[in-house]
């Protein structure tokens, strides 16, 4: 446990020190809150889940936060290869699994920190104030989001050397992945190709289970979002426990 919290606590501090990161991760989830929120705010109605577009946007906008900054934290795995960090953490006598769920946990904490903030600036614009239990559950799916594409992103990392080219294939598979998960529209509008696709998307469960926590009310069963996230988030931790083990020094 102790490498574990260690590597949590520096990859935490990596992150609370570096302002311009933070700064400069929070400008797309805000220019998509306001600037499409507001734009289409007037002419799209969703009632069936949200008063206005805006409330609707929130909850997506927030796991695109959440999306965003986990999964390009295995960005870490690479840097630590090119410094030498990694090689000196693998050579020491603890265990790889450990130090892969260190990095997990740390940069789901950071995702989490990043997803809290947009969620408390999303209260200036329109959104309603839940009660605790909301507010909860929603870092309930926060967390399982950040843990779950922090893994994702590990297990990417773990087999590659080059920066440029981890951060292509993140971006070729972060927009799909955000786009099909129903945060700007709603599943039932779909065309049943694309609403399968959709419910195959594991951020679809994580949207909807923060938009429940939120305003109590979701486009898929709560239950089901929760089971299915947590299934995704296992299956991740273990997929990336498995080739991180195959790092090359």
């Amino acid at each position: 446990m102790d490498v574990i919290y260690t590597i949590w606590l520096r990859n935490v501090k990596r992150y609370l020190r570096s302002r311009s990161r933070i700064v400069g991760s929070l400008g797309m989830p805000l220019f998509f809150l306001i600037i499409l929120g507001f734009g289409l705010n007037s002419v799209v109605t969703i009632p069936s889940v949200s008063e206005n577009y805006v409330e609707f946007l929130v909850p997506g906008i927030v796991s695109m936060s959440v999306l965003f900054t986990s999964i390009f934290s295995g960005v870490q795995i690479i840097w630590d290869k090119q410094f030498g960090f990694l090689k000196e953490t693998l050579v020491a006598p603890v265990s790889r699994i450990e130090i892969m769920l260190g990095q997990t946990f740390g940069g789901a904490t950071t995702a989490i920190i990043q997803g809290t903030i947009i969620l408390v600036l999303s209260l200036f614009v329109g959104l309603n104030i839940p009660g605790i239990g909301g507010f909860l559950i929603a870092f309930g799916f926060m967390a399982l989001i950040g843990v779950g594409f922090t893994s994702l992103g590990i297990a990417i990392a773990s087999r590659m050397e080059d920066m440029n080219g981890f951060q292509l294939i993140m971006s070729f598979l972060i927009f799909p992945i955000f786009g099909l998960s129903g945060a700007m529209f709603p599943i039932e509008s779909l065309p049943p190709m694309f609403r399968s696709l959709t419910l195959a998307d594991p951020l679809t469960y994580g949207v909807e289970g923060i938009r429940f926590g939120l305003y109590g009310v979701s486009q898929i069963n709560p239950l089901t979002c929760l089971g299915v996230l947590l299934s995704f988030s296992t299956a991740m931790i273990f997929v990336g426990a498995f080739l991180f083990r195959k790092v090359k020094m």
